[in-house]
C-alpha cells in the first residue's frame, strides 16, 4: 500500500492544543497537510482561555517543517464556528478535512445537574461541532470533496453514570454525522464518527489506572485515515483506544410482525418480545429511508 499523505490539503482540527486533536493536528502536518489548530485553551470544564496550548502546538508543527497556523476562537458560538473556518479559507484559501474534538467536561448525577452543566456541555460539543460544520460543509460542497470526522464517545453511545450532558451531545453527534454523509455523499464529502478510548485531560480521573494503557497517539491513525482521500467509508463509527481498532454500528433486527393495518394487544406484543429483541440476524441500514423498506417489504409478505 502507498503512503497516505495529504499534500495539498487543509485540516482543520477543533480542540487541538492538547490530547488527541494535537497528535491529529501534528500527524496531518507530518504528512503534508496545512493545519488550522483551534484550541480557546480553557479549563477542563470550559472556564477560561489563553493562547499558549494552540500556539505550542503551531510552533511544533512548524519546527519540524509543517505549515499551520493558531486560531483561539470558542466553537460554542455561530460566530466562533465561522471564524474557524474563516482562518482556514484565509490563510490557505480552501478546506478539505474537518475534525471536530472540542469538548469540556462538566459532570454531574443526573438530579444534580445545573442548566448550567447541561448548556455548557451541548453548546461546546454538540452545537459547537454544528457551528463548525455547517461554514465548512458549503466550503466542501462547492469544491466537490471533504472529510469530517466527529468525536462521540462510549459514554454517549452505551452510557456512563453522571454523564448525562456529556452522553447525550455525543450521541447527538452521531445523527450529526450520519445526516453529512447522507447529504455530502453526491459532493464527495465523507463523514464519520471515531469513538475514542484515551487518556487526556479530561479522562484521566475517569479511566484511574487503564489511563496509563491508552494512550492518545495510538488513536490518531484511526482518524488521520478516516480524514484522508483513501478513506471510501462514510455513514460509520469507528472506536479506537490502547491498541484496539473496531466498528461500532447502529442497526435493527426483522423483529416481529403483527400484520399489515392490525393493532396488536399489549399482551400480544409482550408474548413477543424474545422475538422482538432477537438480534441473530440483523441489517445496518444506511438511512431512515433503509429502515423503512424492511417495514415495507413486511407489507408485501403480509
Amino acid at each position: 500500500m502507498s503512503d497516505i499523505t495529504f499534500d495539498g490539503r487543509v485540516a482543520v482540527v477543533t480542540g487541538a492544543g492538547g490530547g488527541l486533536g494535537r497528535s491529529y493536528a501534528i500527524e496531518l502536518a507530518r504528512r503534508g497537510a496545512r493545519v488550522v489548530v483551534n484550541d480557546l485553551g480553557g479549563s477542563v470544564d470550559g472556564t477560561g482561555a489563553e493562547n499558549r496550548a494552540a500556539d505550542a502546538v503551531v510552533e511544533e508543527i512548524r519546527s519540524a517543517g509543517g505549515e499551520a497556523v493558531a486560531n483561539y476562537d470558542s466553537v460554542a458560538t455561530p460566530e466562533g464556528g465561522e471564524a474557524v473556518v474563516g482562518s482556514a479559507l484565509g490563510e490557505f484559501g480552501t478546506l478539505d478535512i474537518v475534525v471536530n474534538n472540542a469538548g469540556i467536561l462538566r459532570d454531574r448525577s443526573f438530579t444534580n445537574m445545573s442548566l448550567d452543566e447541561l448548556h455548557g456541555v451541548l453548546d461546546t460539543h454538540l452545537k459547537g461541532a454544528f457551528y463548525v460544520s455547517m461554514p465548512a460543509f458549503r466550503a466542501m460542497k462547492e469544491k466537490g470533496y471533504g472529510r469530517f470526522v466527529h468525536t462521540s464517545s462510549n459514554s454517549g453511545i452505551f452510557g456512563n453514570f453522571g454523564q448525562a450532558n456529556y452522553g447525550a451531545a455525543k450521541m447527538g453527534l452521531v445523527g450529526l454525522s450520519n445526516v453529512l454523509a447522507i447529504e455530502g455523499a453526491k459532493y464527495g464529502i465523507a463523514s464519520n464518527v471515531i469513538a475514542p478510548v484515551a487518556r487526556t485531560r479530561m479522562t484521566e480521573q475517569l479511566l484511574g489506572p487503564l489511563a496509563e494503557m491508552v494512550d492518545p497517539a495510538q488513536v490518531m491513525p484511526m482518524v488521520v485515515y478516516l480524514c484522508s482521500e483513501a478513506n471510501p467509508f462514510t455513514h460509520e463509527i469507528f472506536t479506537a483506544g490502547g491498541g484496539r481498532y473496531g466498528r461500532i454500528f447502529i442497526g435493527t433486527n426483522e423483529g416481529w410482525f403483527a400484520g399489515s393495518k392490525v393493532v396488536p394487544t399489549v399482551e400480544e406484543v409482550a408474548a413477543n418480545l424474545d422475538t422482538i429483541r432477537d438480534v441473530s440476524e440483523y441489517v445496518v441500514p444506511a438511512s431512515s429511508n433503509e429502515e423503512l423498506m424492511i417495514i415495507a417489504r413486511l407489507f408485501g409478505g403480509g
